[in-house]
C-alpha cells in the first residue's frame, strides 16, 4: 500500500523567536511581525493548512510569554482547527541541534519550514515527490529560481539529486535557492549533531552523500530575514494570498454519481477530475467541496464515514499535484430515516448555507467565488450565496474548467 502523500506535521524552525526580552517589533522577532493585519507566521500556517498540514510544532529557545499569546492568536486565525505544540530548546545549539533535540515530538515524515519564509506556490508537488522518494531520501527541498541569490542557500542539482549546496554564494548571482521549506523524513536527525547548522552543516553533508532531492516551484518567495522582503511582504504578501476560490459539488462533478457515495470502493474518478484540481492548484485557486451527503441521514453511512472518503479524496489529489483546501457536507434532510438529521438546514443546497461559512471562514470575496456544479440546485445555492455559477455538463472536467480558470471576478 502507497503512503500518503499529506504531511500532518509541519515544523517551524527559527532560532531568532528566543532572543528577544522586549517587545515584538524588534528586528529578530519578524516570524511574529504583524504583515497584512496578522503575524506573518499566520500567513505561513494558513498556505500550509491548504496542503493537510494539522499541527504546527514551534521548535525554539525559551520563549516569552508575549511570543507565546502571538503565536497562539496565530493558530486561532486558522481557517481550519489545528494543534500548536512547542519543543523548547537550547539557545546555543543552533537549527541542526535545535531539530535534535526537539526529535521525540517529531513525526516520522514532516515539513521543516523556516520561520522567516514564505512561498506562494503549489506545494503538492513536493508532497507528490516525497511519497514516492525511496528510503535513502532523507529530505526533499523546495527549490525556487532568484535573480539574486545574495544571502540564500544556492542548489546544484542532476537528474533530481541535490550535488551540492553553496550557504554563501557570490553577491548578485541568479540560480536555484532553497525557498525555506522541505520534506523530512525523521532519520535525519541522525545525521544532527548536539550543535550545528542544518543550512550549512547537515544538508550539504546530505547531498554530498546522495540523501537529498529537489523538488522546483515558482511563484512569490518572501523571506523576511532580508530588510528588503520585509517590506515587499508589506506591501504585497496580503493581495498575493487573496486568492480566487473554487467551489466544486462532489457527486457528478468530481466522481461519477452511482447514488449515495460513501465509500473508496464506489467512488470513481470522472475523467479529469484530478488533472483539474491540479490545475486549479496551479493557476492559484483555493479549492473546495461542498456536497449534498443526504446517505448519512439515511443511515447509509456515517458521516465519519463521509469525512474519512473526503480526507482520502484531498490526499488523492495531492498524489496528483493538486489538493482541495477544504471541505463543508450537509447530512440532513427532512425526509431523513435517523431522526438526529431529519430536519431543514441551511446547509442543504439549493441553501446556501455550506458556501457562505466557507466563504466567512476563509474570508473569501464572493466576486472571486466560482461553483461548478452539475444540477439547478447547485446553480440556486451559487445564486444564493451571491457567487457565479457554471452547469458541468459530464466529459473531461480539466478541459471544461480551463477557460473558467481564467475568470478571477476583477
Amino acid at each position: 500500500m502507497s503512503r500518503p502523500a499529506t504531511l500532518a506535521q509541519a515544523v517551524i524552525l527559527n532560532a531568532e523567536l528566543a532572543t528577544w526580552p522586549g517587545a515584538i517589533e524588534r528586528e529578530v522577532a519578524r516570524p511574529v511581525l504583524e504583515i497584512g493585519g496578522r503575524p506573518f507566521i499566520a500567513w505561513q500556517m494558513r498556505e500550509l493548512q491548504r496542503y493537510g498540514v494539522e499541527e504546527f510544532l514551534i521548535v525554539s529557545g525559551p520563549l516569552s510569554q508575549d511570543v507565546q499569546e502571538v503565536l497562539a492568536h496565530a493558530a486561532d486565525l486558522l481557517p481550519k482547527p489545528a494543534s500548536l505544540r512547542f519543543a523548547t530548546t537550547p539557545s546555543d545549539v543552533g537549527s541542526a541541534g535545535a531539530l535534535r533535540h526537539a526529535a521525540p515530538q517529531l513525526a516520522e515524515r514532516f515539513l521543516l519550514v523556516n520561520g522567516t519564509c514564505l512561498f506562494a506556490t503549489n506545494f503538492a508537488a513536493l508532497l507528490r515527490d516525497f511519497a514516492t522518494d525511496g528510503p535513502e531520501t532523507l529530505a526533499r527541498l523546495l527549490l525556487t529560481e532568484l535573480p539574486d541569490t545574495s544571502g540564500h542557500t544556492v542548489a546544484q542539482i542532476n537528474a533530481g539529486h541535490v550535488v551540492h549546496l553553496d550557504p554563501a554564494p557570490p553577491a548578485t548571482d541568479p540560480g536555484l535557492v532553497h525557498s525555506g521549506i522541505a520534506a523530512i523524513d525523521r532519520r535525519l536527525v541522525e545525521f544532527c549533531p548536539p550543535s550545528g547548522s542544518l543550512r550549512r552543516e547537515v544538508l550539504p553533508n546530505l547531498a554530498a552523500t546522495g540523501h537529498l532531492r529537489a523538488t522546483m516551484a515558482a511563484g512569490f518567495f518572501v523571506d523576511i530575514a532580508r530588510p528588503t522582503d520585509l517590506q515587499t511582504a508589506r506591501y504585497e504578501l496580503e493581495p498575493v494570498l487573496q486568492r480566487p476560490s473554487l467551489f466544486l459539488d462532489r457527486d457528478g462533478v468530481l466522481n461519477h454519481d452511482h447514488g449515495y457515495v460513501g465509500s473508496r470502493e464506489r467512488f470513481h474518478w470522472i475523467d479529469g477530475a484530478l488533472d483539474a484540481l491540479k490545475l486549479a492548484t496551479d493557476h492559484g485557486w483555493l479549492v473546495f467541496i461542498v456536497t449534498n451527503q443526504s446517505g448519512v441521514g439515511r443511515g447509509l453511512y456515517s458521516e465519519q464515514d463521509v469525512t474519512g472518503l473526503m480526507r482520502w479524496i484531498a490526499d488523492e489529489a495531492r498524489r496528483h499535484g493538486g489538493t482541495i483546501d477544504d471541505w463543508r457536507i450537509c447530512p440532513y434532510h427532512p425526509e431523513a430515516t435517523v431522526p438526529a438529521y431529519r430536519r431543514e438546514s441551511e446547509w442543504r443546497k439549493p441553501r446556501p448555507g455550506m458556501i457562505l461559512n466557507l466563504i466567512t471562514t476563509w474570508e473569501l470575496a464572493p466576486s472571486h467565488c466560482l461553483l461548478v456544479g452539475d444540477q439547478t440546485i447547485d446553480l440556486e445555492a451559487a445564486r444564493n450565496a451571491g457567487i457565479r455559477g457554471e452547469i458541468f455538463p459530464g466529459g473531461n472536467l480539466a478541459d471544461f474548467l480551463h477557460p473558467l480558470l481564467l475568470f478571477r471576478g476583477r
